[in-house]
């Protein structure tokens, strides 16, 4: 764990560690062991003191009095006080470490104190409104700690428990502190292993944050079968905005549990619920009561175990969530086939920005009926139909009229069996797309020797960073063309560049690209690698690069496997980063 030098030196002590007494004890012992203070100085003389707050509640009844009783309050004070929030901020005159705080003997540390040092130990630094102690190793008896702090952090808004495997079964001992934080709009407490019981102490807690707005349990596992728990203590009116519970194993039965709450979040709008393979069947459910949150903006539904009647009854939902901004049932391979049947109220999505349907087997059926659909979609700015094998030449009058999406900033197809048609139907449609930043046609062989199909498109793409042509069969030809476009100005924006698994490109071509590299001053990723069952010497313009390399100041990682580098080129490649000052990633 981190420490820094401000550790204070001198142990603080626990106001249970310390032996009970009266409270006029340490007044007395002070009036027996100090002489005046009147030498001191006059502003240290006008804090007042946490005694004098104490002497403050009495009436000792004799105004003539009142003038001698302060001055030899005054005259006992050893410490200064918070001139705000009373806090103690407690020091020791003499003491050879000035800038280590120190408490006064017979005082404890104050709530303000303790939190510092809680964070400190923790290695984060403090912020009384953003608890952040993500992947911190936190125990139980941290978690102890932790909830007898919240008294004194009222203003909080968020606490960030997330990647803390050792706290699950310890949630009880913090959610009976929320009351003291009723501001708690944020909690996160991803991969933290809850337990059933730390569901059931969560749902209990949900009273004490009606602010709640944002709630985080992914990934933790043993959720699943016990949603109940925590749906059945919800309240209508609830303010929650965000739900996400990816990868929690939910069943079909917790599915159920989450639709009969929909209509208690009205202001609902991110919903993540992927990689819950077994909510499918329940999907009829959810979809049926998703009309009782119709400020919906974001449905993520990834790898859901969603089947054809799911996608229908999706389908039907869509009608109420008219600022519906993203989609994302990708990876739910059954709902291939059943587009035909379900994109009725698709179309209607004017607001949707986003549609992520790969991997889901999409039939050439389905690409009839998406051609027809997927172009009305006029905000559309990613879409993602890769992995969709079947597609093929299918997919012509799609990509063709990919022109009418003029928002578009990501185009992935990649793995979609792409002819040559086909290809050439979305360089065509590419000219129309002049905010294009990301494009993927990995995995389409087509392409290998026809990218010049796409020069006008590239031309244009001013604003293109990443374009990924892995494993395309590209030649020669193709590395020259890229080369030329850089050298007439284009692609100046581009960051990231994937020509990996492309083994048929020569040394010729690979010498030409390198000497050219340079000019991508944006580059911060690039991947030559080879196929893995693959390995081929390098050949001399392995010099090139590296030279190249050098005249790149963004670049950050290089990937090389499966090149086979001599003694000497695996001495440059060893030295190149302490030679030039850098720390790129080079994976060999």
């Amino acid at each position: 764990m981190e420490k820094t030098g401000d550790i204070q030196s001198c142990q603080n002590k626990n106001e249970e560690d310390t032996p009970k007494s009266s409270p006029f004890d340490f007044v007395i012992k002070q009036f027996q062991g100090k002489k005046s203070t009147s030498g001191k100085n006059k502003e240290q003389q006008e804090q007042p003191s946490a005694i004098q707050k104490f002497f403050s509640g009495f009436d000792f009844g004799k105004s003539e009095g009142k003038e001698r009783h302060e001055t030899e309050e005054t005259e006992v004070n050893n410490c200064r006080a918070d001139d705000q929030s009373g806090k103690e901020n407690l020091s020791v005159e003499g003491n050879a470490d000035e800038s280590s705080p120190l408490i006064c003997e017979g005082e404890s540390p104050s709530g303000e104190q303790r939190f510092n040092q809680f964070m400190q130990k923790v290695g984060k630094k403090p912020n009384s409104k953003n608890l952040d102690l993500n992947n911190c190793a936190l125990n139980a008896a941290d978690v102890t700690e932790l909830a007898s702090l919240l008294p004194f952090l009222p203003e909080l808004e968020e606490i960030s428990l997330s990647w803390n495997g050792s706290i699950g079964g310890t949630l009880k001992t913090l959610t009976a502190q929320l009351h003291h934080v009723n501001l708690l709009k944020v909690l996160r407490l991803n991969n933290c292993r809850l337990s059933a019981e730390d569901v059931t102490s969560l749902g209990e807690a949900f009273e004490m944050v009606p602010q709640l707005e944002e709630l985080d349990l992914s990934w933790n596992s043993n959720i699943g079968g016990k949603l109940s728990l925590l749906t059945k203590k919800l309240r209508k009116g609830c303010k929650i905005k965000l739900l996400k519970i990816t990868d929690c194993n939910l069943t079909a039965k917790d599915g159920e549990s989450l639709a009969e709450i929909l209509n208690m979040v009205p202001n609902l709008e991110v919903l993540d619920l992927s990689i819950n393979k077994h909510i499918g069947c329940s999907m009829k459910f959810i979809a049926q009561d998703l009309k009782n949150v119709p400020g919906l903006k974001e449905l993520n539904l990834h790898m859901c175990g969603l089947k054809q009647d799911s996608l229908q009854g999706l389908d039907t939902a869509l009608q109420h969530l008219a600022v519906l901004r993203k989609l994302d049932i990708s990876c739910n391979k059954e709902i291939g086939g059943g587009f035909k049947d379900s994109t009725a109220h698709l179309a209607s999505l004017k607001n949707l920005e986003v549609l992520d349907l790969h991997q889901c087997c999409v039939t050439e059926e389905d690409m009839t009926v998406l051609s027809q659909v997927i172009p009305l979609l006029s905000s559309l700015q990613e879409l993602n139909l890769s992995s969709n094998k079947n597609i093929g030449v299918s997919s012509d009058p799609l990509l063709s009229r990919l022109r009418f999406l003029p928002r578009l900033k990501s185009v992935a197809i990649s793995n979609c069996g792409l002819g040559e048609e086909s290809f050439s139907s979305l360089a065509e449609a590419a000219l129309h797309l002049p905010e294009l930043e990301i494009l993927d046609l990995s995995w389409n062989k087509c392409v290998g020797g026809n990218l010049k199909l796409l020069l006008g498109a590239l031309k244009l793409a001013t604003e293109i960073q990443v374009l990924r042509l892995s494993s395309c069969n590209l030649v020669a030809e193709d590395l020259v063309l890229l080369t030329l476009l850089s050298h007439d100005g284009h692609l100046a924006r581009l960051q990231k560049l994937d020509l990996s698994y492309n083994n048929n490109i020569s040394d010729e071509g690979w010498m030409v690209f390198c000497q050219g590299l340079a000019v991508f001053k944006e580059l911060s990723e690039l991947d030559v690698s080879l196929r893995p069952s693959s390995c081929r010497a390098c050949g001399t313009w392995f010099s090139e690069l590296l030279a190249a390399v050098t005249k790149l100041p963004a670049l950050a990682e290089l990937g090389m496997q499966r090149w086979v580098l001599s003694e000497s080129q695996s001495k440059q490649l060893e030295s190149f980063n302490q030679d030039n000052k850098r720390n790129i990633r080079f994976d060999c």
